[in-house]
């Protein structure tokens, strides 16, 4: 089983980020646009029991490519952790209408850039989203190599953020009382 481990952290100064990564011997790997669109029941089964599935497009120079990919519910832990399951995927609009067949309809759609870097046996996000503004993802193999990138970049003091951007958006629109277009 394929499980995602990392710590989500609010940002203000993403350029102050990306100094230290620079400074810390980071390889930058990617700058990547990406649109996510959420999937569910009539029913909202999966939001109601913890579980996301979602199409993603995401184009890094020009290129894109789409992945469907399915997350289980959150398990314990101090990090945000959770069954992964991601497939690559060359038809889009195939995978909607097998989905739609299937009972599931767009409920969401989330856009971000992001600055993809690799540290400390880690991968580094730096994400903008326009509604949330900054974040930075620490993805790893384990909580002590994302603690200790954490750390390395200055970070070890700022709080762990347990929502999706899904979630995050979906609030911020019901708070500002406007409605998301759907994808």
């Amino acid at each position: 089983m394929c499980v995602e481990i990392e710590a989500k952290l609010k940002v203000d100064s993403p350029e102050d980020i990306e100094d230290r990564l620079r400074e810390s011997g980071a390889e930058f790997t990617a700058e990547q646009s990406q649109v996510d669109i959420h999937f569910d029941d009539t029913n909202s089964s999966l939001v109601r029991n913890d579980k996301c599935l979602r199409l993603r497009r995401q184009e890094v120079n020009g290129t894109k490519e789409y992945f469907l990919t399915f997350k289980g519910p959150e398990k314990t832990s101090s990090f945000k952790m959770r069954q992964e399951i991601e497939v690559e995927i060359k038809d889009s609009d195939s995978i909607r209408k097998l989905l739609s067949a299937l009972g599931y309809k767009s409920v969401l759609s989330v856009e971000k850039t992001r600055k993809l870097w690799r540290l400390g046996g880690c991968e580094v996000a730096l994400d903008h989203l326009e509604l949330l503004g900054d974040f930075v993802e620490i993805e790893g193999p384990d909580e002590e190599k994302i603690a200790a990138v954490q750390k390395q970049l200055g970070l070890a003091g700022l709080r762990h953020i347990k929502q999706s951007y899904a979630y995050m958006i979906q609030s911020k629109l019901s708070e500002i009382g406007r409605e998301q277009i759907k994808s």
